[in-house]
């Protein structure tokens, strides 16, 4: 069984690890096997935003585009809280065409990205990526039918480990994203922190991406 990591946003070509890929709408790389697409809220260009959304239309239909995302709301940066919500309903409207999740960067929104979730009805598969908070935060969102995936953050800081091991082993993934270490090393740190053997973890998150990746 293969490694599963959920966000990255370099393709190692390791066959061992099945990789989502983060891509772009402007960049697009034919040659990734299996990857996500969508708009960062860091990346919202107004005058591009209808060909990125088309290119995410587009590719969304294809077996190898395997999720939307990332995307999401950052109330960190400078756009508007406003034009982000925008452009992320834009693409979650795209999404509810098909039945494949939704990858979502989330910073300082998660009550905003909550009340989208109830005001669209949507009803795909929705995966915090690289999750850093605590535990309340943690259950609002679970409680709220979102799944965690963890990475960097599981890595460095020590009290996420109890955070991870409060989330359900069928709700939670890992990933990568934009750090130096392997998707196998942070199954090794995963695995010590649940108490499973690489295997077990590997079996699990192995069911959970086939539940929730059917196409």
């Amino acid at each position: 069984m293969q490694f599963i990591n959920l966000h990255t946003h370099s393709f190692s070509n390791d066959a061992s690890v099945l990789e989502v890929v983060n891509q772009y709408p402007w960049e697009f790389d034919a040659s990734i096997p299996n990857y996500s697409m969508g708009i960062h809220p860091w990346y919202i260009e107004q005058k591009r935003l209808q060909d990125d959304l088309n290119t995410i239309q587009e590719k969304l239909k294809l077996e190898e585009c395997l999720a939307l995302g990332e995307c999401g709301l950052d109330k960190r940066i400078a756009t508007p809280l406003a034009s982000q919500v925008e452009v992320f309903q834009q693409q979650l409207e795209l999404v509810q065409q098909c039945q494949k999740p939704i990858i979502l960067h989330c910073v300082s929104a998660y009550q905003q990205v909550i009340g989208i979730k109830k005001e669209m009805n949507i009803k795909n598969p929705m995966i915090i990526h690289g999750f850093s908070k605590n535990t309340q935060v943690a259950k609002s969102l679970l409680d709220n039918g979102f799944m965690l995936s963890f990475g960097k953050y599981l890595l460095r800081n020590e009290d996420l480990e109890k955070v991870f091991n409060f989330v359900p082993n069928d709700l939670l993934f890992l990933e990568t994203d934009t750090i130096d270490e392997t998707i196998v090393e942070v199954y090794q740190k995963a695995s010590q922190v649940k108490g499973l053997s690489v295997e077990e973890l590997k079996q699990q998150i192995g069911i959970n991406f086939k539940k929730n990746f059917k196409e």
